[in-house]
């Protein structure tokens, strides 16, 4: 397959839907040889900041001289972004022959009356099968959804196991309690590893540890970051690791409050994976979180005004995005556009969120889940009297400078899905001015 048959394939794959279990990951991955087999990984699961946590970790490790193999979704411009390696996306070439392999072992399935698998089983399995082919030395893996049946637990080789905050989330597939949600997410704790958490509320706790102690897994949890100077543009802390190894004065560019969270974790799992021999020195650990980069997540993209995206797609993510909204930007004039899939618990993000803004936009994602404008702009309306939905991102963007003055903020969020358009059309946005006053 060319590149375009490969993704007008995937786009065929849709249809199946999301179906848990890893019944189907499995067979399929046999029949390509378990490519998965042959890798190690850190696995990360929870509710916010997996992304930005594997950006941290496969950053620092490709510093130390490591061929690091990440696996990421959704993605904000380019369908190859999902697989990458040292932060460089599979090429189209090398996803169409990995692709072209997937499908002839679907197609033998689907001849034997198994079902077919899914997009995102497809996916992850070419990306076991391009980090094999590779070499890599490590893989840093996010689940997708969940934890005990997301197609990424196939693995076997988990050095370490990473826990974000565990909040709620999918919980048509996980359950309403969180328990049964920190009970879906602790089924990647894999027998002997080592288990890494952020700091968790009592019953998410009590839930890891008991798996980690089926499975004969040492715990740390992550402890607090010391001395900390927040910035939009640079940020730095100290950190105690819990083998007592002390690091002052770390310094991190990724904005948001919350970084420092994500970045001490970070710190910790390194300790652990240097434990077991994948040796990084504090220098290359200092180069790494300092190069460590995560577009959408509370990115600046241009100043005067100040324009920032942040994925905060859920009530957890909405929370932490409040909390920096407080934090950096007390006593300013606040502009939102807003764009949410139908199925996230868009009251609670409205709701931790609506109060910090002047004026509110509302966007259709383009997404099949999105949330129209319209509907959106309605459940606002009954928290805040200042909104409009816009016919297009396009629109929202025009409409949001007309609101802004240089000194204001324009902040973009609610779903990943629709920030990477946004980000081309501030891009053409800022070239065509760039060329008037050329002109000029």
């Amino acid at each position: 397959m060319n590149y375009k048959k490969t993704m007008e394939y995937v786009e065929t794959l849709k249809s199946y839907g999301m179906v848990p279990g890893l019944n189907s990951i499995m067979e399929l991955c046999k029949r390509l040889s378990n490519p998965q087999d042959t890798l190690k990984f850190v696995h990360i699961a929870g509710t916010n900041g997996k992304g930005s946590v594997l950006a941290y970790l496969s950053t620092i490790l490709k510093c130390a001289g490591y061929k690091v193999g990440r696996y990421i979704s959704p993605v904000m411009f380019h369908y190859c972004e999902k697989i990458q390696i040292n932060g460089r996306s599979i090429s189209q070439k090398a996803l169409s022959e990995c692709m072209e392999e997937i499908k002839d072992a679907c197609e033998a399935m689907t001849l034997e009356g198994l079902p077919h698998p899914t997009l995102f089983e497809v996916e992850t399995a070419a990306a076991f099968l391009y980090f094999k082919k590779k070499e890599c030395d490590i893989v840093v893996l996010e689940t997708g959804m969940g934890g005990r049946e997301d197609a990424t637990n196939l693995i076997k080789n988990t050095l370490v196991t990473v826990f974000t905050r565990i909040s709620r989330d999918h919980m048509q597939f996980l359950g309403n309690d969180i328990r049964e949600i920190a009970y879906q997410k602790a089924g990647i704790i894999k027998n002997g590893c080592f288990l890494i958490s952020d700091r968790q509320e009592p019953e998410v706790f009590s839930v890891l540890g008991q798996e980690a102690e089926k499975k004969n897994c040492p715990v740390t949890v992550v402890n607090s970051a010391k001395k900390i100077k927040y910035g939009l543009e640079c940020q730095k802390f100290s950190y105690v690791n819990t083998a007592g190894k002390r690091f002052l004065d770390l310094e991190i560019s990724l904005t948001g409050k919350h970084q420092i969270e994500n970045a001490a974790l970070a710190v910790e799992t390194i300790g652990k994976l240097t434990e077991i021999g994948f040796l990084v020195s504090e220098k290359q650990l200092r180069k790494g979180l300092l190069e460590t980069s995560w577009q959408g997540r509370f990115e600046i993209v241009e100043k005067k005004p100040l324009f920032i995206l942040d994925g905060a797609h859920n009530e957890d993510a909405a929370k932490k995005l409040a909390e920096s909204i407080r934090f950096y930007f007390t006593n300013k004039r606040i502009v939102y556009i807003i764009g949410i899939l139908k199925d996230k618990e868009y009251e609670k993000i409205i709701a931790e969120t609506y109060a910090y803004a002047d004026q509110i936009i509302t966007v259709t994602p383009d997404n099949p889940r999105a949330l129209p404008a319209i509907e959106l702009a309605k459940v606002v309306q009954e928290y805040h009297p200042h909104v409009t939905a816009a016919g297009s991102l396009e629109e929202a963007v025009e409409m949001a400078y007309l609101l802004a003055k240089r000194e204001d903020v324009i902040i973009s969020f609610g779903s990943l899905s629709y920030l990477g358009h946004l980000t081309t059309i501030l891009k053409k946005r800022q070239k065509n001015n760039a060329e008037r006053k050329a002109g000029k």
